[in-house]
């Protein structure tokens, strides 16, 4: 389960940027190419926070969708995990969106 080292670099990273204060909200951005569950990094989050300033932090998971960009025809494409083809026929697809996987943003006290 790679959601746990994950989970645990989200945690760090907060920490070092919080600069001591408390972590009442962090969102994290989570591209659905990604390869990451957002359950399980809400699940390792609460273990990973415990005993260190985030907590009892909400976390949010903000899910991107994946979307290419055709580089034969210049067409926007919606992606998923199995097909990278698009309508023009062409599998020459650029990946723009879904892959991301980012705290966005963290409120503190």
């Amino acid at each position: 389960m790679h959601e746990l080292g994950i989970a645990q670099n989200v945690v760090a990273i907060v920490c070092e940027h919080a600069k001591g204060q408390r972590i009442r909200r962090v969102l994290l951005e989570v591209g659905k190419l990604s390869a990451v569950m957002p359950d399980a990094i809400s699940f390792c989050f609460e273990i990973c926070a415990k005993g260190t300033i985030v907590e009892g932090a909400e976390l949010a998971i903000e899910e991107v969708a994946g979307l290419g960009v055709c580089s034969d025809c210049g067409a926007e494409l919606a992606l998923d995990q199995a097909s990278w083809v698009c309508t023009c026929g062409s599998r020459n697809v650029q990946c723009v969106a879904g892959l991301e996987l980012k705290v966005k943003e963290m409120e503190v006290e």
